[in-house]
């Protein structure tokens, strides 16, 4: 394929942006090459600068569910910019969108819009002090879950692909009070409760791991957390700014039967605009400002343009929950059809799956956490994903990212996919 115009447009880009990029994984950094410069997408495929066109596995890092430039998504867009594209006051549509996610998500009673899963996150956690009085959380290796500065300790997403350990400008008092462990590591969280009796706020978790590759959690340990907060006062909180709304209708919630405090949400949530949310139980959110003290505030909290996006998208999704079922028939293909393509090969991997998130590890390891999720062999990776994207497969430029699949993935595509991955050779 060529690749002139984004070569192009990286070179000049980077003369304006850091990096080039306004995301760290979009600079291709980890798997070399330059970053392919989209122009436009429609259904399950991208079209560069270039004129090159791909199958997308990445739906703009898990929005785009329902596939590129969804009409219904699109037609709601257009009609209520033609009223303005921001108030900062409140509109019926923000209720709208309040009561179709409690109708969706358990243990939503109250819920707060937000501009981004950073924020929605970074909100949980200062509502759960507030609500605790305790300063302390505790978060998995490899979980990410934004770039708040009590976030980026050994955290996943960019920065571990960037292989990024210490992150200047978060300070030592900041991080002294996120405490971490690995995931689906019990006995490593209940040491650390005992060890910090009466001091821990908040336990956040991704309920399916999406930012250390797809890591799904393994019998109990979901539930021995759970146990330990009803114990310990301590807030549960799922960060579902992957999952929600992508595994089931409910979230991970609803697929893992699990209950959580506190839920956060992005992507999906917002039909591929910037949107993010956090909410949950009445007696938690009733601390958040205006009807507490714990100050959370946003101009474009609401914006009614994301608004209608995100509430076409889950009203989509709710009326057609036949969606989910169809994403999971094609995610179980996609897994069976590759491993048995790799495994025919010799080449070592393993394969994690749930749902419409998938990705590939180049080892010979099971992968739980971040340590084992590490020893995937990122040469195999970077050689794997640009034989790929010559393929026409837009794959994530990283070892350490879930895939994300849309409904519009058809079967011609993933047909195309495994003949792609059919003629990939190590050597």
């Amino acid at each position: 394929m060529n690749y002139t115009k984004s070569q192009q447009l990286f070179s000049r880009a980077q003369q304006s942006i850091p990096g080039g990029v306004n995301s760290p994984v979009r600079a291709f950094r980890s798997v070399g090459g330059t970053p392919v410069f989209i122009k436009s997408a429609r259904g399950a495929h991208l079209f560069d600068e270039d004129g090159n066109q791909f199958i997308d596995y990445i739906n703009s890092w898990g929005p785009m569910i329902l596939g590129h430039a969804y009409e219904p998504v699109v037609k709601a867009i257009q009609e209520k910019a033609a009223g303005s594209t921001s108030f900062g006051a409140p509109t019926e549509l923000e209720i709208n969108m309040a009561e179709l996610i409690k109708s969706m998500a358990p243990n939503i009673d109250l819920i707060r819009m937000v501009s981004s899963g950073t924020e929605a996150c970074m909100s949980a956690i200062r509502l759960a002090r507030g609500y605790t009085g305790k300063n302390k959380f505790i978060k998995f290796e490899g979980c990410y879950h934004g770039h708040a500065d009590c976030f980026l300790v050994k955290a996943g997403s960019g920065v571990a692909t960037l292989n990024i350990q210490t992150v200047p400008g978060v300070t030592a008092g900041v991080a002294q009070d996120t405490l971490t462990a690995p995931y689906n590591n019990l006995n490593a969280v209940e040491k650390l409760v005992e060890e910090h009796k009466g001091e821990i706020a908040a336990i956040i978790i991704e309920p399916v791991v999406g930012n250390m590759g797809c890591v799904p959690p393994q019998p109990g340990f979901l539930e021995g957390l759970r146990k330990i907060c009803d114990e310990e006062n301590i807030v549960f909180i799922f960060d579902e700014v992957m999952t929600g709304f992508r595994l089931a209708a409910g979230g991970a919630q609803e697929k893992l039967k699990i209950d959580a405090d506190l839920v956060t949400y992005g992507k999906v949530i917002g039909g591929g605009l910037p949107v993010g949310a956090f909410g949950g139980k009445k007696e938690i959110m009733e601390h958040i400002a205006p009807l507490g003290n714990v100050y959370q505030a946003g101009t474009l909290s609401g914006n009614p343009i994301a608004m209608i996006a995100g509430f076409t998208m889950l009203n989509e999704l709710k009326n057609n929950q036949s969606i989910y079922t169809e994403l999971d028939q094609k995610g179980a293909r996609l897994e069976k059809t590759i491993n048995d393509i790799l495994a025919g090969k010799n080449i070592p991997h393993r394969i994690n799956r749930v749902g419409s998130m998938i990705s590939i590890f180049f080892c010979n390891n099971e992968v739980t956490d971040f340590e084992s999720a590490s020893k995937t062999d990122t040469n195999i990776f970077n050689k794997f994903f640009h034989h790929m994207m010559e393929q026409g497969i837009y794959l994530p430029p990283s070892a350490y990212e879930s895939w994300f699949f849309s409904a519009a993935l058809s079967h011609e595509d993933l047909e195309k996919t495994f003949n792609a991955i059919k003629s990939f050779e190590i050597a």
